[in-house]
């Protein structure tokens, strides 16, 4: 039998993250979750042997590297929180510095997280909804809106991600609880659209079903989503 990737998770104490923990132990891939504070993880996934916890900043370059050392993919769910943004943001500068840690150590595989408020301009059709959605969050936090766009050209208009075998997943609402017995239901839920934003895309997933895409992603390598921004929705009735 192969061995399955160890995988590290960038963002792991949000709700989002939390489920992609217990969706990789449940599955049992060795995680490496890189947080501020490990006392955010629920203690049920701390006692797990499968779980590597280490702290750190996003600015503290060290243990960072020395994680991404250890790891051979990588899913990200960090970004800028609604209302809450520096102008400029930090965060196309971080995956920046990440594809140089990854280019570093010979990792390729990372999954990062963005918003349908980055368009896929060969792919995405006209969509009165999304339209709505990113106007609105221009006007509760541009800066947050110019995060989001500005993470999805870090990979798609630089040459920053060289050599890292990138998915930029769009994801707009992602409900849901983390708690075991939510994302054991949850993960349940449904099928997946991956896609453009066009007639059959939807605005909502659940988390934990989200964080099951992301690791049938992992095992699986996804090699036909290499180099593309898929928006990640529920199927139609179920999300």
């Amino acid at each position: 039998m192969a061995t399955k990737p160890r995988v590290l998770v960038l963002g792991a104490t949000g709700p989002a993250g939390i489920c992609v923990l217990r969706e990789l132990v449940h599955r049992e891939f060795t995680a490496i979750a890189y947080v501020r504070n490990r006392s955010k993880i629920p203690a049920d996934l701390l006692s797990n042997p499968l779980l590597e916890v280490v702290e750190g900043q996003l600015d503290t370059p060290t243990p960072l590297s020395a994680a991404v050392a250890r790891s051979n993919a990588i899913i990200s769910l960090l970004g800028p929180q609604l209302g809450n943004t520096p102008s400029p943001s930090p965060f196309p500068s971080f995956y920046a510095s990440l594809c140089d840690l990854m280019r570093q150590h010979g990792v390729k595989r990372l999954f990062v997280c963005c918003t349908p408020s980055y368009v896929d301009e060969k792919e995405d059709s006209s969509s009165f909804v999304r339209w709505l959605m990113v106007q609105g969050i221009k006007l509760i936090s541009k800066p947050s809106y110019e995060a989001m766009v500005g993470i999805g050209e870090v990979f798609t208009k630089s040459d920053k991600a060289q050599g890292v075998d990138w998915t930029v997943f769009r994801v707009a609402m992602i409900p849901g609880g983390s708690d075991a017995e939510s994302w054991r239901k949850d993960r349940e839920v449904g099928g997946v659209y991956v896609g453009p934003v066009g007639k059959e895309w939807t605005t909502s997933i659940r988390r934990a079903r989200l964080a099951r895409w992301l690791v049938d992603c992992v095992e699986s390598g996804a090699p036909e989503l290499v180099g593309k921004t898929p928006c990640v929705g529920g199927t139609r009735g179920t999300a």
